[in-house]
């Protein structure tokens, strides 16, 4: 018997009011059904929601909200839960294309090296999107993927942004770092900071994981580690807030340039 490639893919749930539209918007061929919670078919929001779904075709469905918690895994649904053809992350070989047609451009990468959480990880990727980086890095092992808790942080990021998930990443860096781009690393023991550094061309920011920090390995392949100044007394940030603070000094720079 015959069953269609677009049945026999993986699925995966997309929720919340921001990573819907983003979902719907971006990849509207991917969506293959919809439910909104009783009781909130007034909503202005959800209405507009299911406007855009029937424009594609998906009739959205009215499930009881225990029901809607259940898909989620008690995830802050907002009354609106998409069921998607799952999008697995791209490989070394995205990127090293990547990295070949945009050889001559100012490009941006964020590698979360073991970074865990997946909220983390989502609010990485909002941050990532907002500071048009190129791409997101992570290693396949030991790392957060984008599940639907990462997704709905990254509120329509990982809709946006390329998620490449890689096998060694030690060599990942060594292949950034053929194609002219430089590997900064941050570390809160570091000397310099980001604004003693000069960012003049194609950067990858590294950041460690929550608890320990970049691996040992990682930092060594790195071309520079700095740290971002704190007030006395502050240990240390959230790892996408100091990501996103990392990668806003490198716009920064790149625009004066």
């Amino acid at each position: 018997m015959f069953v269609s490639q677009k049945k026999s893919r993986a699925r995966e749930i997309i929720y919340g009011i921001n990573a819907a539209v983003t979902a719907i918007q971006t990849s509207p061929e991917k969506i293959t059904a919809a439910w909104v919670v009783k009781g909130r078919e007034d909503d202005r929001r959800i209405k507009q929601i299911e406007a855009m779904l029937n424009q594609i075709g998906i009739r959205p469905q009215v499930a009881m909200r225990h029901s809607l918690d259940e898909k989620t895994e008690n995830g802050v649904h907002q009354g609106i839960v998409l069921e998607v053809i799952a999008t697995p992350p791209k490989d070394e070989r995205f990127l090293e294309d990547l990295l070949v047609k945009l050889e001559d451009e100012r490009q941006l990468y964020l590698i979360l090296d073991g970074v865990t959480d997946p909220r983390n990880l989502g609010a990485a990727m909002r941050s990532a999107w907002a500071a048009g980086a190129t791409a997101v890095i992570v290693p396949k092992d030991k790392s957060a993927s984008l599940t639907p808790v990462a997704r709905k942080t990254a509120d329509g990021a990982a809709e946006q942004v390329p998620f490449v998930a890689v096998t060694n990443l030690s060599r990942t860096i060594e292949m950034l770092k053929e194609h002219n781009v430089e590997v900064v690393g941050m570390a809160g023991e570091a000397t310099a900071t980001i604004y003693d550094y000069d960012f003049q061309k194609a950067t990858a920011i590294v950041m460690g994981s929550e608890e320990a920090g970049m691996r040992h390995l990682t930092r060594e392949k790195c071309d520079a580690i700095v740290k971002i100044p704190m007030a006395k007394g502050v240990e240390s940030l959230n790892v996408s807030v100091a990501a996103g603070i990392a990668m806003y000094e490198v716009v920064r720079q790149f625009l004066k340039k």
